[in-house]
């Protein structure tokens, strides 16, 4: 199941002074609630209103709009550590060193669905999200590589033909979501896909040549009908290397969401989510492992709040869930 109001209009920071009446094109919108020593400006470091995204792809159909950005980073990583070095407790993932010109790709599918057969509504502000996550991954040395309107079958074959390439020379894997969706599913143009269907084909045992490195998969997309009101709460203040490694080692799902609950999109900028995780990205990516990244895309999605017509879907919030199977410390190339 996917979620959408209609009637949301562009991101505004409360306390901000820009909280002016919304568009005639959409009578609601969502805010971003700042704690109270933040409340009389834009988010920090933002140095003003959000700034929007510029559309690359149009998405004319009215129906679902599926957005999913596989990706591989080949060698080339600098280590903030010497190999095999220890940080704390804790190893950080070895990237390979290569001598000759690396190249990072990350294949882009932008997925609208053509058919009614679902019933779904368009996913508007979806090609906002697509165009920052393109954005941020160019910047982190990706290529990028689109694809339009595939079907479960399709989507599913695409990715089966992504996990039997040889991945001997990359030294990691992403995956971008940003479809409908409801629990354990992911929606393509013609209906509900199980993600452990396709998450799975880059398991260990399934794609050896990812065996032992970094798979992360990012999903922009509802998990349920559920709404989160929130609660006003107080402020306050070297190991040995395994030679056998379990088949489900190394992965990391960071869900828009909780599970069970909604996920909110702006219909002009974007998914709070997405959006969130972009703008840490661009901010943190060359200092900060991925946990701490991630850690700070839960706080900024936290920070928001819906604002609607609709008084039961005004006031609600969103929490990212984050499930890590990572064996060692993440850093995004220097």
């Amino acid at each position: 199941m996917g979620f959408s109001l209609a009637g949301l209009a562009a991101q505004t920071p409360a306390g901000s002074g820009l909280r002016g009446a919304a568009t005639s094109a959409h009578p609601g919108r969502d805010r971003l609630r700042e704690p109270p020593s933040r409340r009389s400006g834009c988010p920090r470091g933002s140095g003003g209103a959000e700034v929007s995204c510029v559309m690359l792809i149009h998405v004319i159909q009215p129906s679902i709009t599926k957005n999913l950005i596989i990706g591989s980073h080949n060698g080339g990583y600098r280590r903030r550590t010497p190999f095999g070095a220890r940080s704390g407790r804790c190893k950080i993932y070895s990237w390979f060193q290569r001598k000759e010109p690396t190249c990072q790709q990350v294949y882009g599918l932008w997925n609208s669905a053509r058919l009614q057969q679902t019933g779904m509504l368009p996913r508007s502000g979806t090609d906002a999200d697509a165009a920052s996550v393109r954005e941020v991954f160019m910047k982190l040395g990706y290529k990028i590589k689109i694809n339009n309107d595939l079907s479960c079958g399709d989507i599913f074959k695409l990715l089966k033909n992504v996990s039997e390439e040889d991945h001997s020379k990359r030294s990691s894997f992403v995956c971008v979501l940003l479809s409908h969706g409801d629990e354990g599913l992911i929606y393509g143009t013609d209906g509900p896909l199980e993600l452990k269907a396709l998450t799975s084909l880059f398991r260990g045992d399934r794609c050896r040549s990812l065996a032992g490195k970094p798979k992360l998969f990012f999903i922009q997309a509802c998990r349920g009908t559920e709404l989160d009101s929130g609660i006003e709460a107080d402020s306050r203040s070297d190991e040995t290397m395994c030679q056998k490694i379990p088949v489900e080692a190394d992965f990391l799902y960071a869900y828009s969401t909780a599970p069970g609950y909604y996920s909110w999109r702006n219909s002009a900028e974007g998914s709070w989510f997405i959006q969130s995780l972009c703008k840490m990205l661009k901010e943190h990516a060359r200092k900060l492992e991925l946990m701490q990244i991630l850690t700070r895309v839960n706080r900024r999605v936290a920070e928001y709040e819906s604002c609607s017509t609709r008084q039961d879907f005004n006031a609600k919030k969103q929490i990212p869930c984050i499930v890590s199977m990572l064996t060692k410390e993440f850093y995004f190339p220097c």
